[in-house]
């Protein structure tokens, strides 16, 4: 189904993930009309299980929350800068300690409605094998493209791109935990019980690590040879790095302390809430491409998941992205060719709420070009939404890869901070400096979009 404002649209954008979606519903509050281009649900990747826009396929976790931290103060950026995403995200939320998770099914059935119920945006349904040769286009087909698209952006960019292998943890029932086993608590009672967590002794560590490393793994073409991001490594290849790799890791014990011995466990698996009832748990940091039967073989070690059932098991895919540093400005546009801007994981900024902020500036510039308006505002790298449009677009980068946002590459801030909150005290300075900028820039574009609250 297509449906259509009254007047031709002035900005095309690619894909309805999360950037996509950012930055058409930006665009469109800034009084732009937008043609939303989404392949789905004629063609889905393998990713992909709804017809939902903004779809989140690898977790429910939009990770930390606090301001303190770098993807925390990211969110309250975006939160201020009257973001769509953040929006559905407050809304669906569900229990995780000190993380921001969601509904995942709530998440995107909101930000689809509210899309799709935009009388300035205009759905096409239908896979795009080229980049538009007129017009304002803003390709955020996410790191699963491919095909023909995926060649005319390499052909457009004079660079074949790079790609590193992704993978999705399992999902399993949560009344097949044992509960008699696991216990429910949040890391140094952080949020409450808000996690199920599974204790290991040393001995029944030792033995799942041996399974894990020698178990069969399903095949992905040229995994071998490729880069893994580090942020979403296989479970089993972290495993094989190191017998305590796993503990200083996703099973690190540190601030849990098991009820039924008094003690923190030689390691403990935490598992997360998936939907809002609470009948599906994720595997948290257990991203894998063991052949499904291993999974519940190996994984069934662990105490507490002897019997779980397995709503979805983990996967791998390939994630695809732009060598950004040498073909994209600060604003996600080529260099070559202004008009065409890029956002999301295709850019190498990794991660869903990264993915969500460079939609957002991509669709802030696209719309002030789109306008005729000059850019009076650019958030600096004293921002952490400003710092990773500067850092993947930074020519000096030689080696580029996905970077998640942190607060290395954002602008250092003067001051000595010491003592034992000395890295809390200045991680809150940094916090409070990117927050007033911010403040400046919700201004401008608030002023643009008069809809818009802070």
């Amino acid at each position: 189904m297509t449906q259509k404002p009254s007047d031709a649209p002035a900005v095309t954008v690619v894909g309805a993930g999360l950037a996509g979606c950012e930055a058409a519903n930006l665009l469109a509050s800034m009084g732009v009309k937008v043609r939303l281009c989404e392949m789905k649900p004629m063609k889905m990747t393998p990713a992909h299980h709804s017809e939902d826009f903004a779809e989140l396929v690898c977790s429910n976790s939009l990770r930390a929350a606090s301001p303190e931290n770098a993807i925390g103060l990211l969110k309250e950026e975006l939160r201020r800068l009257g973001s769509l995403i953040m929006e559905a995200a407050d809304k669906a939320q569900v229990p995780a300690g000190g993380a921001l998770a969601v509904d995942r099914h709530e998440f995107s059935s909101y930000i689809t409605s509210k899309i799709r119920n935009n009388p300035n945006i205009e759905i096409v349904d239908g896979e795009i094998l080229k980049v538009p040769d007129e017009g304002i286009v803003v390709i955020a087909t996410g790191p699963l493209t491919s095909g023909p698209l995926y060649e005319d952006i390499s052909r457009l960019t004079g660079d074949t791109g790079m790609h590193f292998f992704d993978a999705a943890a399992p999902i399993v029932s949560s009344d097949s935990i044992d509960m008699k086993k696991a216990f429910r608590a949040s890391r140094y009672g952080k949020g409450g019980d808000d996690y199920i967590n599974c204790p290991m002794t040393k001995e029944e560590y030792i033995n799942f690590r041996n399974e894990l490393v020698t178990a069969e793994r399903a095949e992905v073409k040229d995994f071998d040879k490729e880069i893994v991001f580090e942020g979403c490594m296989p479970i089993e290849t972290m495993a094989s790095r190191g017998e305590d790799t796993m503990r200083y890791g996703p099973l690190k014990p540190v601030g849990l302390v098991d009820p039924k011995t008094g003690r923190e466990p030689y390691a403990c698996l935490q598992l997360r809430q998936d939907d809002r009832e609470s009948t599906m748990y994720n595997l948290v940091g257990f991203q894998t491409r063991l052949k499904w039967p291993e999974q519940k073989r190996v994984f069934g070690m662990i105490p507490g998941l002897e019997n779980a059932e397995y709503v979805r098991y983990g996967v791998m895919h390939r994630n695809s992205y732009l060598n950004s540093p040498k073909c994209l400005s600060s604003h996600y546009s080529l260099r070559e060719r202004p008009n065409v801007f890029f956002a999301g994981q295709i850019t190498g900024v990794e991660g869903y709420i990264e993915s969500t902020a460079s939609g957002y500036l991509a669709g802030y510039y696209a719309g002030l070009m789109a306008l005729g308006t000059e850019v009076p505002f650019e958030p600096s790298a004293d921002t952490a939404i400003g710092s990773m449009a500067l850092y993947v677009s930074d020519p000096s980068i030689k080696h580029f890869q996905p970077m998640n946002a942190n607060h290395g590459i954002m602008s250092p801030i003067a001051g000595r901070f010491k003592g034992k909150t000395g890295k809390k005290d200045r991680n809150r300075a940094i916090a409070d400096r990117a927050l007033e900028e911010i403040e400046l820039m919700r201004k401008f574009v608030d002023s643009l979009c008069p809809g818009n609250k802070p």
